[in-house]
């Protein structure tokens, strides 16, 4: 069941961007941007850092690091990322989740909150969950294909956590840019844990969601962007990757 609490009329957002999606998959991991600039663009996103170490996840500003060994830090604005999506967050709605089971659940909610399939949405969740699984990237070599890296991630289990869960929703036809569907990284409130989210259950959970009109992609001037082949779709390997161990 759930209830709202809040809407407005959609405004004009830039969603920023750096690299992309295809590049990600192909093992482009050098660092393209510092935190600093990123931060400049927006104050909610999510990415990775340089060689994949770890996930990132801006919040009210601050960006985090979730390791592979499970720690979490703040990051400072000179170190790197590969790939990172950031908007200035102004929701245009939110809505009381009294009951989630899962991540389905989760998601189909967003559903309801999206007008159209054809447009890029940000979104964040607050609140207290009794349960959170989660994974984070281990540092891994430059040119060493996604799939192949995100094989050896680690997982991480959460019980009785309240923290907030950023990311986007993006359309199919981007898949070449970005992830398609929905991509949510956590981090808790005591900046403790997190990762890239795999599954969660919660009650009372605070959703807003925002509308992108504006989609801005910076290509790295790195010299293993340059020389990389990104002719593939990335869609199957990108499924792979980010989703749960079978």
């Amino acid at each position: 069941m759930t209830s709202r609490t809040q809407r407005a009329s959609p405004a004009h957002h830039t969603l920023y961007q750096v690299s992309t999606a295809t590049a990600l998959v192909e093992g482009v991991y050098e660092g393209a941007v510092r935190v600093g600039s990123l931060l400049e663009h927006g104050d909610l996103g999510l990415g990775t850092f340089e060689h994949l170490d770890g996930e990132m996840a801006i919040v009210d500003g601050h960006c985090f690091q979730v390791r592979s060994d499970g720690s979490v830090r703040e990051c400072d604005d000179a170190v790197l990322s590969p790939f990172a999506v950031v908007t200035r967050f102004a929701p245009e709605e939110t809505v009381a989740l009294q009951h989630c089971t899962d991540l389905s659940g989760l998601t189909a909610r967003f559903d309801a909150l999206r007008p159209t399939d054809n447009f890029f949405f940000a979104l964040r969740v607050d609140g207290h969950f009794d349960y959170v699984r989660t994974r984070a990237m281990c540092r891994t070599e430059e040119g060493v294909p996604l799939v192949r890296a995100a094989a050896v991630q680690p997982e991480f289990e959460f019980h009785d956590v309240s923290g907030t869960l950023v990311g986007f929703w993006s359309p199919d036809y981007a898949r070449t840019l970005n992830v398609p569907g929905y991509h949510l990284h956590f981090v808790s409130d005591d900046r403790k844990s997190g990762g890239h989210l795999l599954q969660c259950r919660a009650d009372d959970l605070r959703l807003q969601i925002q509308r992108e009109g504006d989609y801005r992609v910076v290509l790295p001037e790195t010299e293993d962007f340059l020389k990389a082949d990104l002719h593939d779709d990335p869609s199957a390997d990108l499924a792979q990757a980010e989703g749960a161990k079978k």
